[in-house]
């Protein structure tokens, strides 16, 4: 005895109905033989489909493209520039000098900044990274030269104790060849050269 199941269909009446199963599946376009994508583009033409898909792709290319541009032009660049900081006291009562002079120059004597430290004795300056030689003085005191060194995104700190004394008018060629010859004896002395 063999059992047939058949399908309700939404025929009108007198019409047949037609098998379900695997095998009517198959034959009828189901999801066994890829009916289902032929459900889907039944009534549309095949270069309508590619129309839209090769729509949806560009869209998404130039999303994409727009995105890596919009990145990139919210992205910092790399900052060339550092501090030097300045902190000026009296050698013998560690006092602060606020009206000392701080001439920040090249290392070919030019003057990139000249700054007054406040009543604590600082003074601060940003500065493209590089080398300076930073000229202290005062009236009364002696005048400190120093070579730094800036390096981007990085404080240099220099503590200067002034000595008591009067401070003469230099010659800043001679205190940059001084401030330089004396890095360099040092180096020759590290290194026994």
């Amino acid at each position: 005895m063999s059992v047939r199941v058949t399908r309700r269909s939404d025929s009108a009446p007198g019409q047949a109905s037609t098998p379900a199963g695997p095998a009517a599946q198959a034959s009828s376009g189901g999801p066994a033989s890829g009916g289902a994508w032929r459900r889907l583009a039944r009534g549309r033409s095949l270069s309508k489909v590619h129309t839209v898909i090769g729509t949806l792709a560009g869209i998404a290319s130039i999303a994409g493209a727009a995105f890596s541009v919009v990145q990139k032009g919210s992205a910092t660049t790399t900052p060339t520039t550092g501090n030097l900081v300045a902190i000026v006291k009296a050698a013998s009562s560690r006092q602060s000098i606020p009206d000392a002079t701080i001439e920040i120059l090249t290392t070919q004597n030019a003057i990139v900044a000249t700054l007054t430290p406040d009543a604590t004795g600082r003074a601060t300056q940003e500065l493209q990274e590089g080398v300076y030689v930073v000229h202290i003085s005062h009236p009364h005191y002696t005048a400190e030269v120093r070579r730094v060194q800036v390096v981007p995104r990085q404080t240099v700190e220099i503590r200067a104790s002034l000595r008591a004394g009067s401070s003469t008018p230099i010659n800043h060629t001679v205190n940059v060849d001084h401030a330089l010859n004396s890095t360099v004896s040092a180096v020759r002395r590290a290194l026994r050269f």
